[in-house]
């Protein structure tokens, strides 16, 4: 693409069930890794990038999470409000998406971190998204190299980096991790109400307009409250 995205979509209005026995009630998105909430992780990563406006979707102890972006100044927050109904990941993007403008953006779980390569993953997505071909472009983390991570894998990727998902007993080499370029078209005769991104995702990849890059760096998994011990401890070696 000829412009990198000057907007980006974070997602932080899930309900975080598998991170409450750690967190009691703090949201997922405000758990500490590293001396850093989660969602901060992220949000100075798009900063890094070059992203000026961010649009965050709130419904679980949304008040925490609207506080704690108050103080934010860089990037811009925009809060979308899904206090009065929780619209899953793909309907919380499209009540979004004229926030979003008509250009391409970045999409970026809040619960989502890594450790980037020599050039910045988000920087990497930016460049090899093609619109003329691409609906998405999903930044994908080898499941062998993830901390934290103990699933079967979400995609087969082929040489042209178009993906197939798994099927139900398969095994797949690449997990989404939770950061992508997407464009709106992606989101047209989306349905209304509820639901969930992965039904785009699997509309695209018939359409052959499903596309993935492979993560440079490391990838951790922070789903659970095991799990960040775990991170912890790959952000300091890294920084070693």
């Amino acid at each position: 693409m000829t412009t990198d995205p000057q907007i980006a979509m974070v997602l932080a209005a899930g309900l975080g069930t598998r991170m409450r026995p750690h967190n009691g009630q703090i949201p997922k998105p405000l758990v500490q890794v590293a001396g850093k909430p989660l969602i901060d992780h992220v949000l100075d990563k798009l900063a890094g990038a070059g992203v000026d406006r961010v649009v965050v979707n709130v419904h679980y102890l949304a008040d925490q999470i609207e506080r704690h972006l108050a103080g934010r100044k860089q990037p811009k927050i925009v809060l979308s409000d899904e206090r009065g109904a929780l619209l899953d990941t793909g309907g919380g993007i499209l009540k979004a998406l004229p926030q979003l403008g008509g250009a391409p953006f970045f999409l970026v779980n809040s619960d989502t971190i890594w450790i980037d390569g020599v050039k910045p993953n988000l920087t990497r997505l930016a460049r090899a998204f093609d619109p003329a071909r691409m609906d998405a472009l999903l930044l994908l983390a080898p499941t062998s190299h993830s901390t934290g991570y103990v699933g079967r894998g979400d995609f087969l990727m082929g040489p042209d980096g178009k993906l197939i998902r798994r099927g139900e007993r398969e095994v797949a080499p690449f997990v989404y991790a939770g950061a992508a370029v997407l464009a709106p078209a992606l989101f047209e005769n989306a349905p209304s109400g509820a639901f969930s991104l992965t039904a785009l995702f699997a509309r695209a990849a018939e359409a052959e307009r499903l596309h993935g890059l492979r993560m440079e760096g490391v990838w951790m998994h922070v789903g659970t409250p095991d799990a960040i011990a775990a991170a912890e401890a790959a952000i300091l070696a890294s920084a070693a």
